[in-house]
């Protein structure tokens, strides 16, 4: 029995309780973890609601306390308790059966989530994350973007949820159409000379470098010529004809463009696996307008009344939305614009259309192909307009896979387009009122910027009135910014130099293997760590330090654990397991041997590290209910920390006595596997050595 189990039977004891008892129907029970070992494992405090809710029926006056005493009795009576007792006014205080607890613990298997994707029905979570337009490279905005999807998306499968990624890609869109702009205005390049340019390219300045720079010259282009630093309103003209061409199709300017966002897919697609992240599928804009997606939303929202023509005022000629919150600002009244008076889609429009789309309300589907397959199997697709034969599928496969209609639908999207976000919301519940607003979560963040000390590293040219900020905001249009792939290039050689101090006599690969594994680690953890609105200033040697809440101090714990079974003998080892298995089956008196080890304070604060151990799951649905990774990276922080306590002050190899033996290495086997999970769940590996 785990320990989610142990409290669910808790809750359930309780419930059924005050009904017995009460006559009370409890819809939830709350609980608290005492802040002291001692004082127990877990707090229910309902005698005090319980008292309250009989009052109001009956009349009749309960003291909290003497509810307490009675809901302990039966309390008592649940598997895995030792004893109830009464705190205070009416605080039930309950505590579990250590040897029985870790006994158990330590034996059970964990159960596998995964199952057949074509036979699982259970209602499927949609995690939309990362959603770089396909310019230019990715930045240090996009990679928080990234990794909070990813983490969240690992968090909802630890909860055993059926979870489907999209990564969407906005292929005809204004910044598409700029690059495109900078090859034909700046360049002269045809499509041909783009491809030629793209074989020549180095290794370390592939073609999303390539576009980055061309991206921030065009943005010059448009303001060229102009005192002020004003657009150059004949030059904008070529971004309104070119967006029209590729928004058309089935013309030169639009495979030219259709190129060039693919090839940066491509190579965003490289930076993120070497963070680890993955897609299911890459839903294209080019097939929302090819499919006529729009045109059936467009019905849709007209029929069911949730947009309206505008007749009179700035908006004539508009249809937008009737949702008043948030109005009377005129940076808002834009984004409930749905169609323009002209008759061209906003943003907003096309993102209500793909929601639709998303949780399986529009009635029609992309085709897919696929995009990219990876060694272990794994197989990203991508949208297409036109029907695939059945030979693109896998080996063993006879239909091409199903995306969409998903229950629930998670957008990981920065903060600044919250008020977008309720829009879409707002407005696919009006379409689709049966599922609601509560089927579309906008999983907002705050900026990534840079520290000074970043910027100088990473050799980044500021002003004095830069340095004088407390931190370096970004800016693509500007050419100011990190791309991923050099952020991460820096933190493995800094990694690096870290690792040939500590380990001169590993061989260079593996050297090179585990800086990778650090740097990736102190990367994610560095960018999890904060709240979701929080705006983190990235720092390296931060985030690269061995000692406080980082990734490489969770990752030196769970690598300083699994040296104790390194060094352990076999038949240590083979004894623990004996050991704990024969308490696990009953056999009192190892029971009894075990109580003692964890009695007093020693027995204490091992306990206290076998039930923080025990909450990882907990953690898990905690960060789900909120929609916060840092829940998880906290929880891990702090396993870490107790864990190097528990190392400091107990004798583990050394110990002569068999049966404290047996459960310090129970122990600390338990706590390195939920270390190695909870950092496995925030996208962290553990290198052998550090």
């Amino acid at each position: 029995m785990n320990l989610l189990e142990l409290q669910t039977n808790l809750r359930e004891s309780i419930v059924k309780a005050a009904q017995d008892s009460f006559a009370v129907t409890l819809e939830q029970v709350s609980a608290e973890v005492p802040p002291r070992t001692e004082l127990g494992d877990i707090a229910f405090p309902v005698a005090f609601e319980l008292a309250k809710r009989i009052k109001q029926a009956t009349g009749e006056k309960r003291a909290p306390r003497a509810i307490a005493e009675q809901l302990a009795d039966v309390l008592q009576k649940t598997e895995g308790v030792a004893r109830v007792e009464v705190a205070g006014a009416g605080y039930l205080n309950v505590f579990f059966d250590r040897a029985r607890f870790l006994s158990n613990f330590s034996t059970q298997d964990k159960v596998s989530t995964e199952i057949d994707s074509v036979t699982d029905t259970r209602p499927k979570r949609m995690v939309e994350h990362t959603s770089i337009n396909p310019n230019k490279a990715a930045h240090i905005g996009h990679v928080r973007n990234a990794v909070l999807g990813d983490t969240f998306v690992r968090i909802l499968q630890a909860a055993g949820e059926r979870v489907e990624v999209q990564n969407y890609i906005d292929n005809t869109g204004v910044q598409v159409a700029d690059v495109v702009v900078g090859f034909i205005q700046l360049e002269q390049m045809a499509l041909e000379d783009i491809k030629a340019l793209d074989r020549s390219l180095p290794a370390d300045h592939l073609f999303d470098y390539y576009c980055w720079d061309l991206y921030t010259r065009v943005g010059l282009f448009y303001r060229d010529d102009d005192p002020n630093g004003e657009t150059n309103v004949e030059r904008l003209k070529l971004r309104a004809q070119t967006l029209h061409l590729i928004e058309e199709g089935d013309n030169p300017t639009a495979e030219l463009a259709d190129y060039v966002a693919t090839r940066n897919v491509q190579c965003i697609l490289d930076t993120m696996e070497r963070l680890g992240i993955r897609y299911d599928v890459l839903p294209r804009e080019s097939e929302i307008l090819r499919l006529k997606f729009w045109d059936h939303a467009f019905e849709r929202m007209k029929e069911t009344g949730a947009i309206h023509c505008q007749t009179e005022g700035r908006n004539a000629g508009c249809w937008v939305m009737p949702f008043e919150s948030h109005t009377g600002t005129d940076e808002h009244e834009a984004d409930k614009i749905i169609v323009r008076s002209n008759g061209t889609v906003t943003y907003t429009g096309k993102d209500i259309a793909y929601q639709l789309w998303k949780l399986g309300q529009l009635d029609l589907d992309f085709y897919y192909k696929p995009f990219r397959s990876y060694p272990d199997g794994h197989i990203t697709w991508i949208t297409t307009a036109e029907a695939q034969p059945v030979e693109s599928c896998e080996p063993g496969e006879n239909v091409l896979p199903s995306f969409g209609a998903g229950a629930t639908v998670y957008n990981v999207i920065d903060s600044r387009q919250s008020y977008t976000q309720d829009i879409v919301r707002r407005g696919v519940a009006a379409v689709a009122p049966h599922i609601g607003e509560q089927a579309s979560v906008h999983l907002s963040y705050e900026m990534v910027a840079l520290s000074i000390a970043a910027s100088d590293e990473l050799g980044i040219k500021l002003s004095d009135e830069d340095r004088a900020r407390p931190f370096v905001e970004m800016s693509g249009r500007k050419g100011l910014g990190v791309k991923a792939d050099d952020l991460i290039n820096r933190l493995e050689a800094d990694a690096l130099r870290e690792v040939e101090t500590r380990h001169p006599e590993i061989s260079d690969e593996e050297r090179r293997a585990t800086a990778h594994i650090i740097a990736v680690g102190a990367l994610r953890y560095f960018l999890l760590k904060f709240t979701r609105n929080s705006v983190i200033a990235f720092d390296f040697k931060e985030a690269l330090s061995f000692e406080g809440e980082t990734g490489p101090y969770c990752q030196y714990s769970a690598v300083r654990a699994n040296s104790i079974f390194r060094k352990l003998d076999e038949a240590a080892q083979a004894d623990a397991v004996e050991k704990i298995g024969l308490a696990a089956r009953g056999d009192a008196s190892i029971m009894e041997e075990m109580a003692r080890v964890l009695e007093g304070e020693s027995g204490d604060e091992i306990w206290s590290l076998v039930t923080l151990a025990a909450r990882l799951d907990e953690a898990v649905a905690q960060a789900v209910a909120a929609a916060e990774p840092a829940l998880v990276a906290k929880y891990t922080f702090n396993l870490a920390r107790a864990f190097n306590l528990f190392y400091h002050r107990h004798r583990i190899i050394a110990e002569e006595n068999e049966t404290r033996r047996a459960v310090l290495v129970t122990v600390a086997d338990i706590t390195r596997r939920q270390l190695t999970s909870a950092l496995a769940t925030l996208g962290i590996s553990v290198p052998e050595r550090m």
